[in-house]
C-alpha cells in the first residue's frame, strides 16, 4: 500500500478517477444514497488516499471552513477495505496533516451517526444534535489541536 498527499492540482486522472469511484461506491452505492459527490470542494482540498496497485482503496478530503478562519474540514472519508486498520491510518494521516503539515487550529466533521466511534477514537468530540444530511443521520464533530490525542 503506498500513501499519497497531494492538492487537487497535483492529482493524475487516475488518482482523481480512483477517488471519485471510490467514494461513489461507498456513499452512493453501498450506502443506497443518491446525493451530489462532485459539490465544488475537491478543487480546494488537500487529498490523501492509498493505492494498492492501481486501485484506491482509502481517501479523504480536507479544506478551509470558509466562515472559521484556521479550521479545517475533513470528509470523504472513504476506506475499500474493512477491518485490517486501513480507515484508522487514513484518519490519522488525515488528522497529522490537517495540524501538522496545513497549519489548522481545529478539525470539523459531520460525522454519520455509526461512525461517531471512529471519529472519537482519534479525539473527535460531538458539538450537535443530530442531524439528516441526506436522509442520513450526522453530528458534527470538532478536534481542537490542543486537545489532540498522541497515537
Amino acid at each position: 500500500m503506498e500513501w499519497f498527499c497531494k492538492p487537487f492540482d497535483e492529482l493524475t486522472v487516475d488518482e482523481l478517477y480512483g477517488i471519485l469511484r471510490l467514494r461513489v461506491d461507498v456513499f452512493i452505492v453501498e450506502q443506497n444514497c443518491p446525493y451530489p459527490d462532485i459539490d465544488g470542494r475537491d478543487p480546494e482540498s488537500t487529498h490523501i488516499f492509498a493505492r494498492q496497485g492501481e486501485q484506491v482503496t482509502a481517501c479523504l478530503r480536507l479544506f478551509w471552513k470558509k466562515d472559521e478562519p484556521g479550521v479545517m474540514c475533513l470528509g470523504r472519508v472513504a476506506t475499500a477495505l474493512r477491518g485490517v486498520g486501513l480507515g484508522g491510518e487514513l484518519l490519522r494521516r488525515g488528522v497529522c496533516t490537517a495540524f501538522d503539515e496545513l497549519g489548522a487550529r481545529e478539525i470539523y466533521i459531520e460525522a454519520q451517526e455509526y461512525a461517531l466511534g471512529y471519529y472519537a477514537r482519534e479525539g473527535f468530540v460531538p458539538c450537535s444534535d443530530i442531524f439528516l444530511e441526506d436522509g442520513i443521520p450526522h453530528r458534527q464533530m470538532r478536534l481542537r489541536r490542543e486537545d489532540r490525542t498522541s497515537r
